[in-house]
């Protein structure tokens, strides 16, 4: 690891203004010459591996005392993006009123990492991408814009078959973030100029031409804060993966429904380990309203969720797996026991 400055941000203005030191929000998060720190739990291991150099890390955990809340107001769940996984995973409103976001904290990583990781860093965490996280490969559009894609030719059994393109197809690696796009999040950001709030869903960017810019965030911006609308109950997240313990997803669907006399209202579905961002497929939602779920509809949104998908060389079988993921995630929120 690379020498670096530690500073330590006492309250929200303090952070944004060291914050915003960084580069030009076209530089690379490789090349940003400052770094927000809370539970570190990506940003250190990159940093071990010569990705990530930032010269100052600012340390925002004394935040946390407003930027780590759990609130129920009026129907709606607020977040802070401070909060840790674990404490969020285990609250006993979330899980009877939003079972997918517990589900997708549950299912993520170790206790251990839960215990430390935030909410905010977990949604901006990089690819698993070995090619991205291994520096020996010089060709990675992430690190080096314009250097190539090793894994468009490499050995790319866990890489996206949707959202990619002829820059980038690593994988966007997280499973809380799809639980906030089916729900419809909305995200706070804090800056220097003040608090904003945005849809969730537009936070991440698609690779496209440049893949070195992930999110629409720019130096001295901070998420602080998510906000979700309305209560979910029936909903879950169900993730297939090569084990059951501490492993990324394959392939994995967050599913919201609102069911009324065995009709759907509403219906919601995002896609992780397929995708180079959090993934919603609005067009299979749509087959859903109004209709009574059963097994053949479940199957005809799954096959719609991934018409757009484009196979590599090894991961084609995340088609067939995803659609199957789609398929009994649907099933399984349409018939399970709601809790009180």
């Amino acid at each position: 690891m690379r020498a670096f400055i530690f500073q330590r941000a006492t309250d929200p203005s303090a952070a944004v203004q060291a914050l915003a030191a960084a580069a030009s929000a076209n530089s690379p998060l490789t090349e940003a010459a400052v770094q927000p720190l809370a539970g570190g739990t990506t940003l250190l291991d990159l940093m071990k591996l010569d990705v990530m150099r930032p010269a100052t890390l600012v340390d925002i955990n004394p935040l946390a005392g407003n930027w780590s809340t759990i609130d129920f107001d009026g129907g709606n769940l607020k977040l802070g993006a401070l909060a840790r996984m674990s404490d969020v995973a285990a609250h006993p409103q979330v899980r009877q009123h939003y079972p997918v976001i517990a589900d997708s904290l549950r299912l993520a990583a170790s206790p251990q990492l839960r215990n430390m990781a935030t909410l905010g860093g977990n949604v901006l965490q990089r690819t698993r991408c070995s090619y991205f996280r291994d520096v020996s490969y010089s060709a990675c559009n992430k690190r080096h814009p314009g250097s190539g894609c090793a894994a468009m030719e490499g050995f790319n059994r866990t890489h996206a078959v949707l959202g990619t393109s002829d820059q980038c197809i690593a994988t966007y690696p997280g499973d809380f973030a799809q639980a906030l796009m089916a729900l419809d999040a909305t995200v706070e950001i804090t800056a220097k100029s003040g608090v904003r709030t945005m849809p969730f869903a537009e936070l991440h960017k698609a690779p496209g031409r440049s893949p070195e810019i992930e999110t629409v965030l720019a130096p001295g911006e901070l998420v602080s804060a998510f906000t979700i609308a309305g209560r979910w109950p029936r909903s879950l997240y169900l993730k297939a993966r090569d084990r059951q313990s501490y492993e990324f997803a394959l392939a994995s669907a967050a599913v919201a429904l609102d069911v009324q006399d065995g009709v759907v209202r509403d219906g919601r579905i995002a896609l992780g380990g397929v995708a180079t961002v959090p993934w919603r497929v609005r067009e299979a939602e749509v087959m859903l309203k109004d209709q009574r779920l059963d097994e053949a509809l479940a199957a005809r949104a799954a096959d719609a969720a991934f018409s757009a998908a484009v196979p590599r060389r090894n991961n084609a079988f995340k088609i067939d797996l995803g659609k199957r993921v789609v398929a009994r995630a649907l099933q399984q929120a349409a018939t399970m026991e709601i809790r009180a």
